[in-house]
């Protein structure tokens, strides 16, 4: 079945969801991290990130990074509290490799040692996330891949609402390194407004692709700008109408079924459909597909 009848056949399948308002589920990739940052402590950033999430009342996804943090005690314990706070615990590798610079084999056995590590936790969940949203240079990566999935038992923790969340998250620890006291109001305000931008532009491309609002899965990370300021971007959702989602709640839906066709796949989910689909350069397509310079240049000119 090609990927065109599959998109036809999600259609169909829609008959039996009723209209929801439009909704958004938060994983983050990359925890826990143990990395020292400016203004807070490793223990205090997954406070903060817990919090945050507890106080709107929201589950989310920690996607593990295993040497990332989880692979000494102390990292392995802020794993075990998402899990013990009800939120989904998934895979994303033990070392972050790329796959299009991997052998199918390295990659799998990435994905194999993590599990080893995250099933001892509350929460485990077999969601696996591609490094880098990157599903194979080749078809025989990515072709290989879905199968070992499958027969793993995983399933791919699609993303369809892509950030550039890590870029600014740089250049928030890079400013702050150079001045701990420093005003960081105007990265607030630029962070927050790139997550709105990216949000709206992802919602206007599933109307395109699917003639409907889909309910949208966020990728942000376990660093310090969402220790900071993950409230904020909870509170801006709300107060654009968007419902909070869980995880488990966004995948049921059939558009995460599908597997685009391109032969180098990966990206956000709605981005490889519109490329499979031939929808080419739409208007906003390099706002998608920046690392958040738009909003980082700005704030160079304004002096950080």
């Amino acid at each position: 079945m090609t990927f065109r009848h599959v998109v036809a056949t999600a259609f169909l399948l829609l008959a039996a969801f009723p209209a929801f308002a439009q909704s958004v589920a938060f994983t983050f990739d990359d925890g826990p991290s143990l990395e020292e940052t400016p203004r807070m402590t490793a223990v205090q950033r997954n406070q903060a990130l817990l919090a945050a999430l507890a106080r709107h009342k929201a589950k989310a996804a920690l996607m593990v990074t295993v040497n990332r943090g989880a692979n000494q005690p102390e990292g392995l314990a802020l794993a075990r509290a998402w899990g013990e706070a009800g939120h989904v615990i998934g895979n994303h590798t033990m070392s972050h490799p790329d796959l299009h610079k991997s052998t199918l084999a390295q990659y799998q056995q990435e994905l194999l040692d993590c599990d080893r590590l995250i099933a001892t936790l509350p929460g485990y969940t077999k969601w696996f996330r591609f490094t880098y949203l990157r599903e194979g240079d080749t078809p025989e990566k990515r072709d290989g891949m879905r199968t070992f999935l499958k027969e793993q038992g995983y399933r791919n923790a699609y993303v369809s609402l892509d950030t550039s969340d890590w870029g600014l998250n740089d250049k928030l620890v890079e400013v702050l390194k150079k001045n701990p006291k420093a005003d960081v109001t105007p990265i607030k305000s630029a962070y927050l407004a790139h997550v709105r931008q990216r949000a709206i532009a992802y919602r206007e491309l599933a109307h395109k692709l699917q003639g409907r609002d889909i309910p949208q899965v966020i990728l942000l990370h376990h660093n310090l700008i969402n220790a900071m300021w993950l409230g904020e971007v909870i509170a801006q959702f709300k107060q654009m109408g968007w419902a909070i989602a869980t995880p488990q709640a966004a995948f049921k839906d059939p558009i995460y079924q599908l597997q685009p066709e391109r032969t180098v796949a990966g990206q956000s989910l709605l981005l490889s459909m519109a490329r499979t689909l031939g929808l080419g350069k739409f208007e906003g397509w390099e706002r998608l597909v920046d690392d958040g310079e738009f909003e980082i240049e700005a704030l160079k000119a304004q002096g950080l």
